[in-house]
């Protein structure tokens, strides 16, 4: 029986990527099952000077309310080594963010749905319309694909890399 709530996750390293990224995969699939995954993106940081992160997209299925999610995923930041207290821009081992929960539109335990940094972020705009790019954002009228082709690309640099998971060679992930 397929879990009913659709998720899409931010997920997001600048300290130690490559292991920190890999192990929270491996959380996300040992924990949910089938993950989709978009192309890992290098990016610079954002809102401050530091190393340059990697950046992906996750979508999957669940069974938790959205808190319940919640939890669950700073448990994981936690198990990657990131601290309770920190700076909102800085460095990260592992950043992991809600982006869209189903259609929910709104603040959901603190929770604001679907996440802003969406339409701000190519960071994190292209790794969803590559695997969302039909869906229309919840609370508008535009499709992911339509805000990725009207955003303004010079605003942030990144590009994708190559990036072995498991039996996968992200971005090469067709399922």
């Amino acid at each position: 029986m397929t879990a009913p709530h659709l998720v899409y996750l931010g997920l997001g390293s600048n300290i130690e990527r490559d292991a920190n990224i890999r192990k929270c995969l491996d959380a996300l699939a040992d924990r949910y099952g089938e993950l989709c995954i978009s192309s890992v993106f290098e990016s610079e940081s954002v809102g401050f000077h530091g190393d340059p992160f990697f950046n992906l997209v996750v979508s999957m299925r669940t069974a938790q309310t959205v808190g319940g999610l919640s939890c669950t995923l700073r448990q994981i930041e936690y198990d990657q080594g990131r601290e309770r207290k920190v700076v909102k821009f800085s460095g990260r081992t592992l950043d992991i963010d809600i982006l869209l929960f189903d259609n929910l539109c709104g603040e959901f335990g603190g929770i604001q749905l679907p996440r802003p940094e969406i339409t701000e972020n190519a960071y994190v705009l292209w790794p969803l319309a590559e695997i969302a790019g039909d869906l229309v954002l919840p609370g508008t009228h535009s499709r992911i694909a339509e805000l990725w082709h009207g955003f303004d690309k010079l605003k942030q640099r990144l590009h994708p890399v190559s990036f072995p998971w498991r039996t996968y060679s992200l971005p090469n992930l067709s399922h």
